[in-house]
């Protein structure tokens, strides 16, 4: 896999924050030239998607659109749980796309890392937990059709103790706005 393929798919999850300081120098440069591509943070789109599951309040669900050729696309969510016992988010599931996996982006040293996260994303009582760019994000794989701004993206997300949840996730654009 050559360095350009390397770096759409760890953009099509989500943008490399320019606040990790000099480490990524060469790299988010190189990056941040790449047309389309946004690397700061965003605000939830004022359309996205919300829903409640038991104790779990869900807000701030969307997706990015994907540029020609990106294999891959991006979603992020907010859970905060008002319970008194802690959740998970064990999966998530979409007709959209043949897989969709959790992922984590974090530095190692000077290097931008992605993984999945396999065990799940732990919900803490009382806690809010934001999946989001730069951080930990919903990967959708296998995209049937690219995700297009104004469209929209059917999410299952399925939690230990609360159970599975319906939502429509916002389309927004590939620049996070």
């Amino acid at each position: 896999m050559n360095r350009y393929h390397v770096a759409v798919l760890l953009l099509s999850a989500a943008t490399v924050s320019l606040s990790t300081g000099s480490a990524l120098a060469q790299q988010s440069s190189d990056m941040k030239s790449m047309p389309g591509m946004h690397m700061g943070p965003e605000a939830a789109p004022s359309d996205s998607a919300t829903g409640k599951l038991g104790d779990l309040d869900i807000s701030g669900g969307y997706v990015r659109a994907m540029l020609p050729g990106q294999p891959v696309g991006g979603g992020y969510i907010t859970i905060h749980n008002s319970g008194k016992a802690a959740d998970k988010l064990t999966s998530v599931t979409s007709s959209a796309a043949g897989k969709v996996e959790l992922h984590e982006m974090k530095m190692d040293g000077e290097i931008m890392k992605m993984r999945e996260i396999k065990d799940g994303i732990a919900i803490p009582a009382g806690a809010t937990v934001t999946l989001a760019p730069n951080t930990m994000h919903m990967m959708f794989k296998q995209v049937k059709t690219p995700f297009k701004k104004g469209g929209v993206v059917p999410v299952m997300l399925m939690f230990e103790k609360a159970g599975m949840i319906d939502l429509t996730l916002p389309v927004v654009s590939a620049k996070g706005n």
